[in-house]
């Protein structure tokens, strides 16, 4: 990025040479990442047994941990386990192979050049990664497609186009990591995609949620005898049912906690927030801790009906108002940015734990033991995600770096939503704002062309995750549509047992690999380096 750029950001985020201190942000967490788990508990029973909302995941779960508990599944578990552990071995045995020949910068088999040097140069290439190859054998078929469509399409048809525009469009000494330049179009088309894909889900959910909501209200019967709502006779319930219900009231959770739990944290918060966050001002905060319940339980019932948290829908949705209605000259951008991280908390947390309730609910777990839990690994969470965060910053110089091995590009594009907010558009370069109105209207429009089409959807490509490979490249998507080709290779040959043992063996090889971050990130903490670079250049310069 040019100093022109990184003096404007640094301006509006207040940016200074000293290191992100720690235990500020360990307090900002433990401040903020509760509040959505009392927030939503006074409405569990009514999600949960009034409403009998699906909770896709939450069910999901709740199934596999039951089926654990016959003959034939705890010896499939037992299987499974074993080949978790194989892959697990498998793949941080591969990351710490890779890491003798990585040297420093772009080298080793991360960098290796499949298809070229030139589609290297744009992004297109196999990065031997068992992490990406683990995810693409989760995720479903069409997404994998389509972050190499958008891949296609940005990095192999669109940016080399532009490039030859180079000095029209833009100017020529600009680097093409400068906002001003090519890297302006790679960020804000993506965001475009983006927020169009989340505005028309976010209407869709919303609509849903709410026409949901009312015809739950308009079909519940009412007790004469009483004229208390009853959500189903007990008697039309099934046996299962009925000691499901029974054990999820049994062990209740006063709704006193939850208040006064609310009320508790988001007076400390309010408190707290502006000395840690100077440019979150206290009545940004009230403002958002009093429109988060609701938004918390529009996220939680769309989650119960949908399956889709839109936790970063709203996000945005904070960056913008909270960031303007801060100003660039009070650090919008900060503000904008800390009001996101607090939005996304409440509404992502309230939504996680309704999954979970819909869990227990099915297991006979109780709701009171899983609150508890919940409490303890957020608790947990506030601390090892920082020391994380930490350890990456310390050991790798250039985190977050777009040319580096571990590029952050979220944390990018939401800083260009803050700056976008601050600064209007005057910020982009040349063309950039038509071709941004372009893709957000053919987000939606996809959308809607998917919702009307039926079973046919699953041959047009989902806009979010075609948005995502504008900015970070191909590498990633052929590293996921290579783990989509083992498994439809291996359902193809033995589809039971795909089914069975495909997630334990992605799990393995995300876990091996991601594990493997941690010893290696040591290693560069104490300066020990690989031996070995290895490296592809033309022959011409070999």
């Amino acid at each position: 990025m040019s100093s022109k750029v990184a003096q404007r950001g640094d301006k509006y985020l207040g940016k200074n040479t000293k290191d992100p201190d720690l235990g500020w942000i360990i307090g900002f967490l433990f401040v903020v990442s509760f509040l959505g788990l009392f927030s939503v508990v006074p409405l569990r029973k009514i999600m949960i047994i009034d409403f009998k909302l699906i909770y896709p995941s939450g069910t999901a779960t709740a199934h596999l941990i039951n089926s654990f508990h016959t003959p034939k599944g705890a010896k499939l578990a037992k299987e499974q386990v074993k080949a978790l552990g194989k892959y697990f071995s498998f793949s941080f045995l591969w990351g710490f192979f890779q890491w003798f020949f990585s040297g420093d910068g772009n080298c080793g088999f991360a960098s290796f050049p499949t298809f070229g040097l030139k589609a290297f140069e744009n992004r297109f290439y196999f990065d031997f990664s068992t992490t990406y190859v683990g995810v693409g054998m989760i995720c479903p078929y069409l997404v994998n497609v389509s972050l190499l469509v958008g891949a296609i399409l940005s990095w192999g048809i669109m940016w080399p186009l532009i490039a030859t525009r180079k000095g029209k469009w833009y100017g020529r000494n600009l680097d093409d990591n400068d906002l001003q330049g090519l890297e302006g179009y790679k960020v804000f088309i993506a965001i475009a995609i983006i927020l169009g894909d989340g505005l028309y889900n976010f209407i869709k959910i919303f609509c849903r949620t709410i026409f949901g909501l009312y015809m739950k209200l308009r079909t519940k019967d009412v007790d004469p005898t009483n004229g208390s709502s009853v959500s189903e006779d007990s008697s039309s319930q099934s046996y299962d049912d009925r000691i499901r219900t029974q054990m999820f009231l049994k062990d209740q959770i006063p709704n006193w906690v939850a208040v006064g739990g609310y009320v508790t944290i988001a007076t400390i918060s309010i408190i707290t927030l502006p000395h840690i966050i100077h440019q979150l001002k206290w009545y940004h905060v009230l403002v958002m801790y009093i429109v988060a319940p609701v938004l918390a339980f529009c996220n939680a019932f769309g989650s119960g009906l949908t399956d889709w948290s839109l936790a970063s829908t709203y996000g945005k949705l904070a960056i913008f108002i909270i960031g303007a209605w801060a100003g660039s000259s009070h650090g919008g951008i900060v503000a904008g940015l800390a009001a996101c991280g607090v939005m996304m908390n409440i509404v992502s947390t309230a939504s996680d734990l309704s999954q979970d309730f819909k869990t227990g609910y099915m297991t006979l777990a109780s709701p009171r033991s899983m609150f508890v839990s919940q409490i303890v690994g957020t608790a947990m969470g506030c601390i090892i995600s920082p020391c994380v965060f930490w350890l990456f910053y310390k050991a790798y110089p250039d985190f977050g770096d777009p040319k580096s091995q571990y590029k952050a590009p979220f944390a990018s594009i939401y800083r260009s939503i803050a700056l976008l907010g601050i600064e209007g558009f005057n910020s982009l370069p040349k063309n950039c704002l038509m071709l941004c109105y372009i893709f957000f209207g053919a987000a939606m429009v996809v959308n809607g062309v998917r919702d009307c089409v039926g079973r046919w959807a699953k041959f047009i490509p989902i806009p979010m995750a075609m948005a995502i490979p504008f900015y970070l490249g191909g590498y990633f998507a052929i590293d996921m549509c290579v783990g989509s080709l083992i498994l439809f290779v291996w359902r193809w040959r033995n589809r039971a047992k795909a089914d069975a043992f495909a997630p334990a063996v992605a799990s393995g090889l995300i876990c091996g690999d991601g594990i493997w971050t941690l010893p290696s990130s040591i290693l560069a903490l104490v300066g020990v380096k690989p031996p070995i670079c290895m490296k592809f250049v033309p022959r011409k310069q070999a």
